[in-house]
């Protein structure tokens, strides 16, 4: 039979993992969150029509790009469509999608 002291050490590493886990997904949900603005902010050019994606713009969508080695962060940014950022951004938040929804099983 555990001690007290035993339960209290086991109950609080339980704690620790879950808050650590607790954190994971909110940093994977604010990455979606901030993907979806990102993708929000695209839309809007490609309804008005635009060809040029504005450059603070284009450099939030490469450092989120490159911090996650996606191949579009690879190449010239004022080269990349706003369709390939977008299907580049999408890329991304489909893999952070995909992990949350794994850890509910």
């Amino acid at each position: 039979m555990p001690t007290i002291a035993e339960t209290s050490k086991e109950i609080s590493k339980l704690y620790e993992v879950d808050q650590m886990s607790r954190r994971e997904r909110d940093a994977r949900r604010n990455k979606i969150l901030f993907i979806d603005r990102l993708l929000n902010e695209l839309e809007q050019l490609n309804i008005a029509e635009e060809v040029v994606v504005p450059s603070p713009l284009r450099a939030q969508c490469r450092r989120l790009l490159a911090r996650e080695n996606h191949q579009v962060a690879r190449l010239r940014p004022e080269d990349v469509t706003i369709a390939e950022w977008m299907d580049a951004l999408y890329d991304v938040q489909d893999g952070l999608m995909f992990t949350i929804g794994d850890e509910d099983e």
